[in-house]
């Protein structure tokens, strides 16, 4: 290749990364400003850690509905009472659940976001007229099947919840806000339609990157990393705090959870809830995260616990690595290991969590699938470490028959 031929295609190579990154800094202008990069960005240096972050729930929280993201069959219906029924119906120009009542069609709206990373429950948002509303039907992962959305009626489908931004706060990383009027009490928000950063990026957790990536752009030889906040220089109620912000249940905003950045104090965007359950006894396992972690002894106990001392954000661990991460603590050498005798120490080491973090059913979260009187509470892991004697009794008898 000659000199000429290398430089002109070296040219362009520098035209489409200047353009790519125009696009990107124009897509970010829009919702987070110019201050952000975009966590397709990250990828470029830490490319590793993004391609493994792509698989956790935290990623996965929120997607433009496709037939790749929707969990569940169509043209499948969800039956209700009254000849009423919803059907999911994959038509040429999208994903629709369509209302009938004696098979005439009554109502008919489009999946245009899927909520949920798909590894319990996902359930689904339109948009119309400025405005985002729940679909009536979700779907229950554990039960393979489209069940009533939690808090809708079992007795009719349900189409005009409307989703205000506080929502979208925990489910993705930006939305367009068009407008918001207060009435009196009631808010009333106009959205740009499909206007959302997807899941819980990079910058939720790290800050704004864009300055970041210019100066080691720029400085590609520069170790240390410039001009984003080091998570593992903040104190511990900082750390935790960053998880509270969506781990510790719906709260009354202050403002924006959007304007959260690490180092932040959670009590600066959220006001206090004095209607919050004083005993862990109390507390729904879902969203309560925070409160029954605090509540835990090995939490009150250790000096500098947080929620990444068992969690890397960047991957999705499975039950065995939580297990070790108790075993950092728990041996026998300290004498505080597990006290049962009836199971080997090497099986009791790779199950802590099914005895002392067991998964339990939400009271609020619940979902009714088709030929069901009752709803089916979701199952959500306790961040309550305890010692659950029900429980345990389940775990010993299930790792017998395996020995």
């Amino acid at each position: 290749m000659n000199k000429r031929l290398l430089y002109v295609c070296c040219f362009i190579v520098s035209c489409i990364i200047v353009l790519s990154q125009c696009v990107s800094k124009q897509r970010s202008t829009g919702l987070r400003g110019e201050q952000f990069a975009g966590a397709a960005t990250c990828a470029g240096c830490h490319k590793n850690i993004y391609d493994s972050y792509l698989a956790t729930a935290h990623y996965n929280t929120s997607h433009p509905a496709s037939q790749s993201t929707v969990k569940g069959n169509f043209n499948d219906t969800f039956i209700y009472s009254n000849a009423m029924k919803v059907v999911m119906e994959a038509r040429d120009s999208g994903l629709f659940q369509a209302g009938y009542v004696n098979d005439t069609l009554q109502e008919l709206h489009r999946f245009d976001i899927a909520i949920g990373s798909g590894r319990k429950a996902q359930t689904f948002l339109y948009w119309e007229a400025g405005k985002y509303f729940q679909l009536p039907v979700s779907y229950f992962v554990s039960a393979h099947a489209w069940a009533n959305s939690p808090g809708f009626p079992a007795a009719h489908p349900k189409f005009d919840r409307m989703i205000p931004s506080t929502c979208f706060g925990c489910h993705s990383s930006m939305v367009g806000v068009k407008s918001t009027e207060m009435t009196g009490l009631h808010i009333t928000e106009q959205f740009e339609k499909n206007q959302l950063v997807y899941g819980i990026d990079c910058e939720r957790c790290h800050g704004p990157g864009a300055e970041h990536v210019a100066f080691h752009t720029a400085h590609p030889q520069e170790q240390q990393a410039k001009y984003m906040t080091k998570t593992g220089s903040l104190k511990n109620q900082q750390k935790l705090d960053m998880c509270a912000v969506c781990h510790s249940g719906l709260k009354t905003p202050q403002r924006s959870v959007f304007d959260f950045r690490p180092g932040d104090k959670l009590s600066d965007y959220i006001y206090a809830d004095i209607t919050r359950p004083a005993k862990p006894s109390e507390m729904d396992v879902h969203g309560t995260q925070y409160q029954l972690f605090t509540a835990s002894k090995c939490y009150i106990k250790s000096e500098n616990m947080n929620c990444s001392s068992c969690h890397n954000p960047h991957s999705g661990d499975k039950q065995e690595v939580f297990s070790q991460r108790c075993m950092s603590c728990h041996t026998t050498a300290s004498h505080n290991f597990c006290k049962l005798t009836t199971l080997p120490e090497a099986v009791l080491a790779k199950n802590c969590i099914d005895c002392h973090m067991p998964a339990l059913p939400s009271g609020s979260i619940t979902l009714l699938t088709n030929g069901h009187l009752s709803p089916t509470p979701d199952s959500i892991r306790t961040h309550l470490i305890t010692v659950y004697g029900d429980e345990t009794k389940k775990v010993i008898a299930r790792l017998t028959k395996k020995l």
